[in-house]
């Protein structure tokens, strides 16, 4: 049995709670802000790169200590103190709260991590250790990044926007399965990569009506 369960969360417009503002916070704070989140950052100092994000209203700042009542109505927390007795105290109130929290220095105190991520476009590849060696999960993201070139965020997008063309001309679901499992694979990222968007769109259309019934073409 796992001890972490792998989800891909939709952070977007929902509340964080960032407790302390060094350059632990900093990476963390980068990464919430690219999914969207609604970042408070609570701490009585900042370090320079969290001070120009907050000075440019990317985040929300109190300039006071952690208080429990900062948790009202937070989707997830993260404690990036070096602090162990506030890191404690965070978590505590987040398990009574069932609030996600993060904390730095304890993975007992953790109920989520951040995870090594390859980013190309919509395509995103996390690699975690459950917090056992991060380094060994930036070595395996580092691997990640060689096999997936930046076009691969491109070719997502592609077959997203064909997807309902699928949909719409195979009726059969075992066909619409095995097609976009072609549509997927080297043939067409080949086609992808070398056709113009004519060629390109007459190859898939081709490809597409060898899976439709006689049904489909009325």
């Amino acid at each position: 049995m796992r001890d972490y369960c792998p989800l891909v969360l939709d952070l977007r417009k929902k509340k964080c709670l960032v407790v302390r503002g060094g350059n632990v916070a900093l990476r963390k704070v980068k990464t919430l802000l690219v999914c969207g989140a609604c970042i408070c950052i609570v701490s009585p100092t900042l370090c320079g790169g969290l001070q120009e994000i907050v000075e440019n209203g990317e985040v929300l700042y109190e300039g006071i200590n952690y208080q429990s009542s900062l948790l009202d109505n937070v989707f997830l927390v993260v404690s990036s103190t070096d602090d162990s007795e506030l890191n404690r105290e965070v978590a505590k109130d987040c398990f009574s709260r069932n609030i996600l929290v993060n904390t730095s220095d304890d993975l007992s105190l953790c109920s989520f991590f951040f995870p090594s991520v390859v980013s190309r476009g919509p395509l995103s590849v996390a690699v975690s250790t459950e917090g056992r060696s991060p380094a060994f999960a930036r070595l395996v993201r580092e691997q990640l990044e060689e096999l997936f070139s930046d076009d691969s965020g491109d070719f997502l997008e592609f077959l997203g926007g064909i997807r309902p063309r699928v949909v719409q001309s195979v009726s059969d679901p075992r066909k619409r399965k095995e097609l976009f499992l072609r549509l997927a694979g080297r043939e067409v990222y080949d086609h992808f990569r070398n056709l113009t968007g004519e060629d390109l769109d007459k190859r898939v259309l081709e490809l597409i009506d060898q899976y439709r019934d006689p049904e489909d073409f009325k």
